[in-house]
């Protein structure tokens, strides 16, 4: 059945440009897109790997879905497919910390040069932009300023994290660890602007630790051997390996995870209230996130040790070492202590909120992982040398 907008006419499908679209959210997108939608999608990136079993033509949706290998720093294909597209979604990023604090000015280009002129073709051709940020914009809690036994350490007032009222606190200059997230809080800014002089219609996102199949990369195996993905993926690592999960500086810090599954819906229903009654989504900033998933690193390193221990035989004692940020990042790291989102906006203007416990989400990642590189990191192992 089509559906309709708020007037009682059909929406028509749209083509939905996604840019960093084959990588682990876009790949999830797009399965999303082409499964449960009428929508077209061009994706843009330079590896279609995670999304090889959306391009096969016997696919019922291959004349839906196309893929451009394209570096968006340099090719000027960029500009018409963005502008032949009803809506933009940005996804493109280096976004993993070990390289925020050894390629900093990669990392600046990326998610700040590059994207200057997606943003630069939407407002031009009066296209809708959904911009994919980040929840390290907020920099570090009010609440790490204060004694560690101060009382309103405790209050959610001093590290809740609002979209519309946190202020957004960064390290000194010198911890280049914070490179990323300057860079990203540069281009909400730079979009807010667009909107506001040149009345571009986005929203832009801030995701709080999605976490799912298909995410990051495993040392070695599928990524370089010397590189550090996110937590998730280093402590998976480390299983897979049966090494200690290492703990940055005692694995004090909290986050909030969400499985991939939840997010994805939460974008997909932007796509449709942008379309059906846009004025909800325009101009938004969305924390995408769970706050009931809150764990600090080793609580997290300790769950994924005991659930691990029930999907492989090989996973005995297994346990956590503690490292100095350091010696795992460099010099230059620093880090936020904790980052839990607020819901508000999100559940009033569309409605959402997240289901997926950690607990279950950490069951179908580690499953996901162990049926993906067990056999290829045990083969590895058994000839270092290759």
């Amino acid at each position: 059945m089509a559906r309709l907008d708020l007037d009682g006419k059909e929406i028509a499908p749209r083509t939905i440009c996604l840019i960093g679209g084959g990588g682990f959210i876009g790949s999830h997108l797009c399965e999303l897109l082409m499964a449960h939608t009428h929508h077209s999608a061009i994706v843009i990136d330079v590896s279609s790997e995670k999304i090889t079993h959306l391009l096969e033509k016997t696919c019922s949706w291959s004349n839906r879905i196309e893929f451009h290998k394209i570096n968006i720093k340099n090719d000027s294909r960029l500009e018409t497919l963005i502008k032949s597209s009803d809506l933009t979604i940005n996804l493109a990023a280096i976004c993993t910390p070990a390289d925020y604090n050894t390629r900093p000015l990669d990392t600046i280009y990326s998610n700040f040069l590059d994207a200057i002129p997606v943003v630069k073709y939407c407002a031009e051709s009066n296209k809708r932009l959904i911009h994919f940020s980040t929840c390290e914009v907020y920099g570090k809690t009010i609440g790490s300023f204060l004694p560690p036994d101060h009382v309103l350490r405790q209050d959610p007032n001093f590290y809740i994290l609002k979209e519309d009222l946190s202020p957004c606190i960064f390290g000194p200059v010198e911890k280049q660890r914070w490179s990323y997230a300057c860079a990203k809080q540069m281009i909400e800014r730079l979009i807010y602007a667009e909107g506001v002089e040149h009345g571009l219609k986005f929203t832009i996102i801030r995701p709080f630790n999605w976490i799912g199949p298909r995410m990051d990369f495993i040392p070695g195996i599928d990524g370089p051997t010397e590189g550090v993905p996110r937590v998730l993926a280093c402590f998976s690592n480390n299983l897979l390996r049966g090494e200690p999960l290492k703990l940055v500086d005692g694995g004090k810090s909290q986050r909030t995870f969400c499985y991939i599954k939840d997010a994805i819906e939460a974008v997909l229903l932007m796509t449709r209230i942008s379309q059906e009654n846009p004025e909800r989504a325009n101009g938004q900033i969305f924390n995408v996130g769970n706050p009931n998933n809150e764990v600090t690193m080793k609580q997290l390193a300790e769950l994924m040790i005991e659930i691990y221990g029930k999907i492989s035989v090989d996973s005995s004692n297994l346990t956590t070492v503690d490292v100095s940020s350091k010696d795992f990042y460099g010099v230059g790291y620093d880090d936020s202590d904790k980052r839990i989102p607020d819901m508000t906006i999100i559940n009033r203007q569309l409605g959402w909120n997240p289901k997926t416990p950690l607990q279950d989400l950490l069951e179908v990642t580690l499953t996901y992982q162990h049926q993906t590189y067990s056999q290829s990191i045990k083969k590895a192992m058994s000839n270092p040398t290759c």
